[in-house]
């Protein structure tokens, strides 16, 4: 009986562990299901670690696969910058050193091969000491240890939205390239077409250049010759004799003088008609083709005329302004049109003639204002 009451112990016993081992693994496992969330929530540390040669403290990036960590750590930074430069997610950065004799020679390096990497970072990354936290160390080997922390949980979210940013920044470096090839292109266009066009207008420079040099025009009229013979066809009609010269000084000037001569008589000279004037005037022609033209004109001269009974001689003296126009009619001759408007003063005597002997009647000065010169004129170019 008794043994059989030890037995029954036993197993009552082996029932009991067993239970509580059931209860403590039915707490494990809910605490690793309670765990696991958390966990995942929590940051991951990213390690990048930069070797050095032994007993030295400059950072050689091309040794020794820095240049690949570098790259890796670059791109992490670049990816959390905005974190980074807020405060939040600072760098860690150990230095080590165990290849010098004393402690303080190895901190003293450990110190400046940390701040050789910092300083790589600062200069390429564009970030400030303040997004490092430094620790120093006097063992453990010859390298730098740059630690980021970033959540895990964030991790996948931040890699898409860097994914987004460089494709968003591909896509606006290609557009930066189209329009600067479309800018270049259109500048290209236009200096062509600025191209042709001064051509154009050179050779239709050079064909009206031509084109006048071998065809008589109005135009060249007041330019190809320097001094013409004058004739004043009005005056020729009235049996007034009429010549002038003109003497072109330059396409928009020139100097002219006419002068007029004649004497008859008639009747048993008892009927005269007697005259002699000298007008000279200076011109300025306007214009494209200077074939208009205005003037300033003198006029003095004598006269004596006995056309009834009575007769009158004396002088005349006046002035006024002239306006005309030249038209070509071949390389040598053109007509000119011309007419004056001004004042005149005649100082003369009256006689009669009785029995052939000349008989005064007194004086009379008379003065006029009004049209003193009118022409029709011949011009001849000389050379």
């Amino acid at each position: 009986m008794a043994f059989i009451t030890f037995g029954g112990e036993k197993d009552n016993k082996s029932k009991f562990y067993m239970s509580r081992k059931i209860h403590f693994l039915t707490l494990f496992l809910w605490l690793m299901t309670a765990t696991i969330p958390v966990i995942a929530q929590q940051k991951a540390d990213t390690t990048y670690t930069f070797r050095f040669v032994p007993q030295k403290d400059m950072f050689y990036v091309p040794w020794n696969g820095n240049d690949t960590e570098l790259a890796r750590l670059l791109g992490c930074i670049e990816n959390y910058k905005a974190t980074i430069l807020d405060g939040k997610l600072p760098l860690l950065v150990d230095g080590y050193c165990n290849s010098l004799g004393s402690e303080a020679k190895n901190l003293a390096t450990a110190k400046t091969r940390a701040n050789r990497v910092k300083s790589e970072l600062i200069t390429r990354a564009k970030i400030k000491e303040e997004n490092f936290i430094t620790h120093n160390h006097a063992t453990g080997g010859d390298f730098v240890i740059v630690c980021l922390t970033v959540p895990t949980k964030e991790t996948a979210a931040m890699d898409a939205e860097a994914e987004a940013r460089r494709k968003a920044e591909a896509e606006r470096l290609e557009t930066e390239k189209r329009a600067e090839q479309e800018r270049l292109a259109e500048e290209q266009r236009k200096a062509e077409e600025a191209r042709l066009a001064a051509e154009k207008a050179e050779a239709e420079k050079t064909a009206q250049q031509n084109t006048l040099a071998d065809t008589p025009s109005e135009t060249k009229i007041t330019t190809d010759y320097h001094l013409s013979l004058r004739a004043n066809l009005l005056r020729w009609a009235t049996l007034t004799p009429d010549l002038g010269l003109e003497w072109r000084i330059c396409p928009s000037w020139g100097i002219a003088v006419n002068g007029s001569w004649t004497s008859w008589s008639w009747s048993g000279k008892d009927r005269r008609y007697a005259l002699w004037e000298v007008a000279p005037e200076v011109r300025y022609y306007m214009g494209e083709k200077k074939a208009w033209y205005l003037g300033a004109m003198f006029k003095t001269g004598q006269f004596n005329y006995k056309l009834s009974e009575t007769g009158k001689q004396g002088d005349l003296m006046g002035g006024g302004i002239t306006a005309g126009y030249q038209l070509r009619l071949n390389k040598v001759l053109a007509l000119d049109f011309n007419l004056g408007l001004g004042y005149l003063n005649a100082d003369f005597e009256k006689y009669e003639v009785i029995d052939d002997v000349r008989v005064r009647r007194g004086n009379e000065t008379k003065d006029w204002c009004g049209p003193i010169n009118a022409g029709v004129t011949l011009v001849w170019k000389l050379f």
